[in-house]
């Protein structure tokens, strides 16, 4: 643990310790022991404005005046103001909550790099005083695409050519190892993102422990390909100017996907038991070459088709041949299983079957039976051993999957009425955690998550789709 050097300067002090250092600008005079403390009192009408500035060890660190912060405070009001007025064109119905989880996603966005972090928080528990706690301030290749997916229809995204430039840059400096391509980054492009525990921390309401870095990091999870040229697909129209790197960098994940679909992973749930075979999974390497199929002149991947054709096929009917179960009369969580899934939701919403189709209204009346906890909203899954004590509560993403997959079968009370379920969970600002306690309602998990406000986006899109065809303000940016 590093116990930080803390010397007063003025206008607030300045602290030395590993490899930053911060300085904390205070109007106030502060005393200064192992601690810095001081007190602020003020009256109506009265400010006061504090900030905390931080750079490498070593460099010179001035501290800002009153007045500089107060600016700095009104540039950043007029800049996130501008940013909504020229981007934000959704017009359907909950058009705030969709303009409000699109600013929340946007800010997720790392500018410098154009990563997009899954939350800006570290272990918030998915049961108060359990072990479920993860560090997720890093950018996850699928949390970051599926937050690329939602700002086309809450913004004109803007980032997506940076974004996918930065992950040609930090996913695979060669496009040939696009089959072990890693699945999350530090915001920097960081690789090592070991997890470790701060056991000095007492953690939020004694969950224990705290951690920082995401074991994640060194798994498997073949869904990744599939979301990155699903985003990449969904915004081709702002992908004109991509590299030669980045083109063939999408173009290897597909031929990733091709090449690995037949093996097991931890899935999108990152399991830490023994890898399957996921529906999700092979869904979405499906996902993958199909989309590139269609960007494959824009990749100058032409010659790949036909390889991806035949591979798009054997998935396909490996998913109806193994993913569904007669016993369940659903399609379940993994090839010869029995437990329901709520990602199996993404089948009608990426297009792989329609949602009114038998098999998938079957489905999805199935998880709405077996994953709906008593307050409404849906688990993600119940009775599967993933490697990790305790329990969890119920999952937001997957409440408006199921929202949006009900408003893709033409059940649009249900959608709208899960929706609104859904999104009244938010807090007063309008933010979403990961997770729902479903006896107390409290927030669970990391928050505000990205998961959660993209699932939003979605559905409300869906449902604005389903009750409004042909509408223009339906169509996104």
């Amino acid at each position: 643990m590093v116990r930080p050097l803390l010397s007063p300067q003025e206008g607030g002090l300045h602290c030395h310790g590993g490899p930053a250092t911060l300085g904390f600008c205070s109007p106030v005079p502060l005393e200064i022991t192992d601690m810095a403390r001081g007190r602020c009192v003020l009256r109506a009408g009265e400010t006061a404005a504090f900030a905390l500035h931080q750079v490498p060890a070593g460099s010179g660190l001035e501290l800002s005046t009153q007045e500089a912060i107060r600016g700095h405070l009104r540039d950043t009001v007029r800049s996130w103001r501008s940013w909504s007025e020229l981007h934000q064109s959704y017009e359907g119905p909950w058009a705030e909550l969709v303009h409000l989880s699109g600013r929340v996603l946007q800010g997720l966005t790392f500018q410098p790099t154009g990563a997009i972090v899954a939350a800006p928080t570290t272990s918030l528990p998915e049961t108060v005083g359990g072990v479920r706690n993860w560090d997720y301030r890093c950018a996850w290749v699928r949390d970051a695409s599926l937050t690329l997916d939602a700002l086309w229809v809450a913004a004109c995204p803007d980032e997506a050519e940076a974004f996918f430039q930065w992950m040609a840059r930090a996913a695979a400096t060669d496009p040939h190892h696009c089959a072990s391509m890693q699945i999350m980054f530090g915001i920097r492009g960081e690789r090592d993102l070991s997890e470790r525990e701060l056991p000095h921390l007492p953690g939020w309401r004694g969950s224990r422990p705290v951690r920082v870095g995401n074991g994640a990091w060194r798994q498997s999870q073949l869904d990744v390909y599939g979301e990155l040229l699903g985003a990449a697909h969904r915004l081709r129209r702002h992908l004109g100017g991509l590299d030669a790197p980045t083109k063939a960098f999408l173009a290897g994940c597909a031929d990733a996907a091709a090449a690995r679909w037949q093996s097991p992973d931890q899935g999108i749930w990152e399991v830490r038991s023994a890898p399957q075979h996921f529906v999700h999974s092979k869904l979405m390497c499906w996902v993958a070459v199909d989309r590139a199929i269609e960007l494959a002149d824009q990749l100058d991947a032409a010659e790949r088709i036909p390889d991806w054709s035949r591979t798009r096929d054997e998935i396909r009917a490996a998913i109806e041949d193994y993913g569904w179960s007669d016993g369940v009369g659903a399609y379940v969580q993994a090839f010869g299983s029995d437990l329901l899934d709520a990602s199996v939701l993404m089948m009608p919403i990426v297009g792989f079957v329609a949602a009114d189709a038998p098999r998938m209204r079957a489905t999805i009346d199935a998880v709405r039976d077996g994953l709906t906890g008593p307050d409404g909203l849906v688990h993600r899954y119940l009775d599967m051993d993933d490697g990790l004590p305790g329990d969890e509560g119920t999952f937001l993403l997957c409440t408006f999957w199921l929202a949006q997959a009900l408003a893709l079968a033409g059940d649009t009370g249900a959608a709208r009425e899960l929706f609104e379920r859904a999104a009244g969970c938010a807090n007063d600002v309008g933010l979403l955690a990961e997770e729902v306690d479903p006896s107390g309602g409290g927030f669970l998990g990391n928050f505000p998550q990205a998961f959660s406000h993209t699932g939003l986006v979605n559905a409300a899109w869906a449902i604005h789709q389903a009750t409004s065809p042909g509408d223009p303000a339906a169509t996104g940016s």
